[in-house]
């Protein structure tokens, strides 16, 4: 295994950031690593790349210990962290033949190697610009290419599609993509549309805990059994109305009438749903049962009870 993360525990003050986390990710995978803001996801990876230690719990990347040999298991890691850290003064090229010097690039092979990531990520047009002339997707193109310089064995990326327009997506989407197919990619975002383009598993965590780590077609069935109503009314209603339903467990309006109900039990949650419309004179324009997409998947699992 390229990532084996065994009970990691990162305490801030008492607050506890990540709690007993353990996971592992394979080569050729691509994980998509979910949670809501403040779920400890950046805290996890900064700790898997060495840049954070843990309280408790170890990281081991390729099979070194990132803690008993942190520069070993660096150098099998490409990262590029949420705040993408450039310097703005220099010319793509020339940065990236600096970040090829710090991982020990062979000088017969570096100029090689950094027309290759620039071909990879899309940077040729903006190459031979100073990276502070950039826009910021192409920006976050240099810092994917820094990632890369080395040829890593593990990619860790967090939210690496933030500041790219749809097209720019599609192709850093194609680019992770054809990576995972011989090296280990684990990445967070919070466009879930492009998780479900690119990974067969995902690692959900809320609150420092892990809650589902598990392919998607699975947690899909799951979350489907575990009931999600969509219900549509006539007439405007406050949310108060719907959270006081004894069978409902969390209350997402979509539109202006339309309401998403995760439920502990969809048939009684029905019956309660037409009891109130009777008792409110509402008119019930369509009532369906969802739960089929990722967003349905995190909604359910991130939900505050």
């Amino acid at each position: 295994m390229s990532i084996e993360v065994n009970k990691l525990t990162k305490l801030y003050g008492e607050q506890k950031a990540i709690d007993n986390i353990s996971f592992t990710v394979n080569k050729g995978e691509i994980v998509g690593f979910l949670g809501p803001n403040g779920a400890g996801k950046s805290t996890t990876m900064k700790i898997i790349t060495g840049y954070l230690q843990p309280d408790e719990g170890e990281a081991v990347v390729s099979g070194i210990s990132v803690k008993k040999q942190p520069l070993d298991a660096k150098a099998t890691i490409g990262y590029l962290p949420e705040a993408n850290p450039l310097y703005y003064d220099q010319y793509v090229r020339e940065y990236l033949d600096f970040v090829a010097d710090v991982h020990k690039v062979p000088a017969k092979s570096k100029k090689e190697r950094i027309e290759s990531v620039i071909q990879t990520v899309g940077l040729s047009l903006e190459s031979k610009k100073k990276i502070g002339q950039l826009s910021k997707g192409y920006k976050q193109r240099v810092g994917l290419a820094a990632a890369l310089i080395h040829d890593p064995e593990v990619l860790i990326l967090d939210e690496p599609t933030t500041g790219l327009d749809p097209n720019q997506i599609i192709e850093i989407r194609e680019v992770i993509k054809a990576l995972g197919q011989n090296k280990t990619v684990l990445f967070s975002s919070h466009i879930l549309q492009e998780v479900e383009a690119i990974c067969d598993r995902v690692i959900i965590i809320n609150r420092g805990k892990l809650v589902a780590n598990d392919k998607l077609s699975n947690l899909r069935s799951q979350v489907n059994s575990n009931n999600v109503l969509k219900v549509n009314f006539k007439e405007p209603l406050e949310a108060a109305w719907l959270e006081r339903l004894s069978s409902v467990q969390l209350v997402n309006k979509l539109n202006t009438n339309e309401w998403e109900l995760i439920c502990h039990d969809a048939t009684e949650a029905k019956r309660q749903l037409l009891e109130l419309a009777l008792q409110q004179n509402l008119n019930i324009v369509s009532l369906q049962t969802g739960g089929q997409s990722l967003e349905d998947v995190f909604r359910s699992l991130t939900a505050t009870t």
